[in-house]
C-alpha cells in the first residue's frame, strides 16, 4: 500500500488525497512484494511506495501483454490512431495534475515540466496523423519490370519493453510507447524507480482514452533486476539512460536476438561563430545549458566561441545566467529547479570542484543551495578548463558548462568532434547557409542552427538519435515507427519461375538475361 505524502506538501499541489495509492494499485504482482520508497527532491521526503517487482512479475506482465496484443494487432490502424489522439488530448486536459506530479517527482521548474506535456501531445498528433500511411503496404520495384512485383508489408514485433529515465519521465516513456502502440504492439514500461508515479498516471490516461487492458503496463522496481528481466521477455527494448548501462542492454538484447534502440549520454558542443548575434547566442546558451537544471541529454556542456567574440559572449552569458531564479514552487516563476537526489548533487559538485582544483576559473555559480532545496545547485560557468579534466570529458548532467575561445571555425569543429559522444550540437551564426554547412561537419545525430535543442527535438517528422557512444537507432519520424515493426516482402512472378523456359538452351537464356539486365539498367538511369 502506498503511503500518502505529507499534508503541507500535498496542499501545495492539485493532487487529491489517495491519488498516489490508486496509481500504485495499477501494478499487478504475482504475490505480495516488498515496497520501494519514492521520494521527492523538493523536500527529500517520501511521497509513497510502489511494489519491488521480481522477474516472475515481469514475465506475467509480458504474457498478459502478448495475449492482448494479438487482438490489438487486428484492430484497424485508424482506430488505434484515434485512441492515441484522444490520449494526447487527455494529457493536455489533465496538465495541472501532471505538472504537479512531474514537479513532485523530479523537482524541475514548472515551465520545464510543461515542455513534456506539449511534447507528448504533439507526438500523439504526429503519429496518429502520419502513422497509418507510413505503415501502409508499399509497392517496390520488382526484379523484372512488368514480369514481377514486390510489396512490403509491416507487422508489429509483439511486446516492446520501454526502460525510461527520471529526467524526462513523461516525454521519454511516451516518445517510445506511442509509435510502438500505434504499430500494433503491447508495451511494458519500466520507469526509473524515482519517477514511477508519473508513468502510472500515463497508464491511467491511456486507459481513459480507450486503450484496451494490458496493452500498456507498468512494472516498478530496481533497475538491474526489473530491466534485465524485461529484456529477456520482450521482442524489442527501447532504453534511455547512461552509456555504460546502454552497452549492457545492447549486449543482452543481442544475445536474445531482439531489436534495441538506445538514447545514451552526450557531451554536447555549442559553437558561437564570428558572425553570431551575441545576445541571441547567450540567451540560447542559457536555455540549453540550464533547462531542467542541466539534466537533459541534449544540453550543451561545452561552448566554443570565436576569439573575436569571446569577451562579449562571456559578458552576456554570465549576466543572463546570474539573473536566473532558483526555486521549487508549484507555479510558473522560477527558472531552474532541483537536481534529482543527493548522489547526483555530489557528482555535479565533484565535477566542478575537481575542475577548479585543476586550474579552471569559476565565473558564476559553483555552489549548492540548500536554502532553496536539499539538492539545488547554482547554474555554473567555467573557463580555462583542463581538456583532460572530468568536467571536460565526462557527462556532468547538471547545470554546469565550460566556455573556451577558438581561433577559427575549423578549430571549433575539431574540438566539437573531439568526443566519443555524438548526440546533439548547436551552431550560432547570422548566416543560415553557413550554419548548415558547419552543421554537416559535426559528428552528431542532431545539429541545431541558432537554437540549442528545441528546434531539433520538436521536428517530430525528422529522426532523433546519436552517433558513437550516444546510442543506436532513431526516435521520431517514420524511422521511429519502423523500429517497432518487422517488414515482410511479398514478391510475385507473373510468368512462373524466373528460369530458362523449356526448349531454350542455357547459353541463349544467358544472352537474353544479359540483354534484359542491360535494358533494365538503362531504364533505371533514365527514370532517375
Amino acid at each position: 500500500m502506498s503511503r500518502t505524502i505529507g499534508s503541507p506538501l500535498l496542499e501545495a499541489t492539485s493532487l487529491e488525497q489517495g491519488y498516489l495509492e490508486r496509481l500504485a494499485a495499477r501494478i499487478e504482482t504475482t504475490s505480495d512484494r516488498a515496497s520501494l520508497e519514492v521520494r521527492t527532491p523538493i523536500a527529500d521526503e517520501p511521497i509513497g511506495t510502489v511494489p519491488a517487482c521480481e522477474p516472475a512479475d515481469i514475465a506475467d506482465a509480458v504474457d498478459r501483454g502478448r495475449r492482448a496484443q494479438a487482438e490489438w494487432e487486428r484492430t484497424p490502424i485508424d482506430d488505434r490512431a484515434a485512441i492515441i489522439e484522444r490520449f494526447g488530448d487527455l494529457v493536455v486536459n489533465h496538465r495541472g495534475a501532471l505538472l504537479d506530479l512531474l514537479q513532485l517527482e523530479t523537482g524541475k521548474s514548472r515551465s520545464h515540466a510543461l515542455e513534456e506535456i506539449l511534447d507528448v501531445s504533439l507526438t500523439c498528433s504526429y503519429y496518429a496523423t502520419n502513422g497509418p500511411s507510413v505503415l501502409a503496404d508499399a509497392s517496390r520495384s520488382g526484379a523484372i519490370p512488368l514480369v514481377s512485383t514486390a510489396t512490403v508489408t509491416y507487422d508489429p514485433v509483439g511486446v516492446v519493453g520501454v526502460i525510461s529515465p527520471w529526467n524526462y519521465p513523461l516525454t521519454l516513456a511516451m516518445t517510445d510507447a506511442i509509435p510502438a502502440l500505434l504499430a500494433g504492439n503491447a508495451v511494458v514500461c519500466k520507469p526509473d524507480e524515482r519517477t514511477s508515479f508519473i508513468a502510472l498516471a500515463l497508464a491511467d490516461l491511456l486507459a481513459a482514452a480507450g486503450l484496451p487492458a494490458d496493452l500498456f503496463q507498468i512494472v516498478t522496481g530496481d533497475g538491474a533486476t526489473v530491466g534485465s528481466a524485461l529484456i529477456d521477455e520482450v521482442d524489442h527494448v527501447a532504453f534511455t539512460g547512461g552509456t555504460e548501462t546502454g552497452r549492457t542492454v545492447a549486449e543482452q538484447a543481442g544475445r536474445n536476438l531482439i531489436g534495441c534502440s538506445l538514447e545514451l549520454g552526450g557531451k554536447n558542443p555549442l559553437l558561437v561563430l564570428d558572425d553570431a548575434d551575441i545576445e541571441t547566442a547567450a540567451r540560447g546558451a542559457v536555455k540549453g545549458t540550464f533547462t531542467n537544471a542541466g539534466q537533459l541529454c541534449l544540453a550543451p556542456e561545452r561552448i566554443y566561441v570565436d576569439e573575436r567574440r569571446y569577451d562579449a559572449f562571456i559578458d552576456a552569458f554570465v549576466g543572463a545566467t546570474r539573473r536566473l531564479e532558483l526555486g521549487l514552487e508549484f507555479a510558473y516563476g522560477p527558472d531552474v529547479g532541483s537536481l534529482i537526489d543527493g548522489d547526483h548533487l555530489d557528482s555535479v559538485r565533484s565535477h566542478v570542484e575537481s575542475a577548479v582544483a585543476d586550474g579552471a576559473s569559476l565565473l558564476s555559480g559553483g555552489r549548492a543551495r540548500p536554502d532553496v532545496g536539499p539538492f539545488c545547485y547554482e547554474p555554473t560557468i567555467l573557463t580555462n578548463v583542463d581538456p583532460d579534466s572530468r568536467v571536460a570529458c565526462e557527462e556532468t548532467f547538471g547545470p554546469v558548462v565550460s566556455v573556451s575561445s577558438v581561433s577559427s571555425v575549423a578549430e571549433a569543429i575539431e574540438r566539437a568532434n573531439d568526443s566519443a559522444y555524438g548526440l546533439n550540437a548547436s551552431v550560432w551564426t547570422s548566416d543560415h547557409e553557413r550554419g548548415r554547412a558547419v552543421a554537416r561537419e559535426i559528428d552528431c545525430g542532431t545539429v541545431c542552427v541558432n537554437d540549442p535543442y528545441t528546434v531539433g527535438w520538436a521536428a517530430i517528422d525528422a529522426p532523433m538519435g546519436g552517433f558513437g557512444d550516444s546510442g543506436l537507432g532513431r526516435r521520431h519520424g517514420p524511422e521511429g515507427l519502423h523500429q517497432y515493426v518487422d517488414s515482410r516482402t511479398i514478391a510475385t512472378s507473373r510468368i512462373g519461375p524466373l528460369d530458362a523456359p523449356p526448349g531454350l538452351s542455357p547459353g541463349r537464356f544467358a544472352r537474353v538475361m544479359i540483354g534484359l539486365t542491360k535494358a533494365q539498367r538503362r531504364l533505371t538511369r533514365w527514370l532517375s
